[in-house]
């Protein structure tokens, strides 16, 4: 059995000052951005997710409004419709976090 090396104390913790996480960069960005152009680089990062949360919105309201005509056939269509435009959109933000993760390796 290997006996341990000697411990050397680390400094204490100072709450005035951010913790130090190596590799870490806490902002990629230097200017703050604001909603518009922050929505609007996320868009481009990854198209799919605003076409699947528009599909989604546009399945539950159709359905909704052939619900309220009394149309259930088409109402539970759309209602399916809508459960595979949410899969969709999971699948496309689950994709994006993969390739921003594979393009942030060096």
């Amino acid at each position: 059995m290997a006996t341990p090396g000697p411990v050397t104390p680390e400094a204490p913790f100072e709450s005035s000052q951010s913790p130090v996480i190596e590799g870490f960069i806490p902002s990629v960005y230097s200017t703050s951005e604001s909603f518009k152009e922050k929505f609007l680089r996320k868009t481009r990062e990854n198209p799919m997710v605003p076409i699947g949360c528009l599909g989604t919105a546009a399945a539950l309201t159709y359905g909704l409004y052939c619900f309220h005509r009394g149309q259930s056939q088409r109402s539970q269509l759309m209602m399916r419709t809508r459960i595979a435009a949410q899969g969709f959109t999971v699948v496309a933000i689950l994709m994006g976090l993969a390739a921003s993760t594979m393009k942030s390796r060096p």
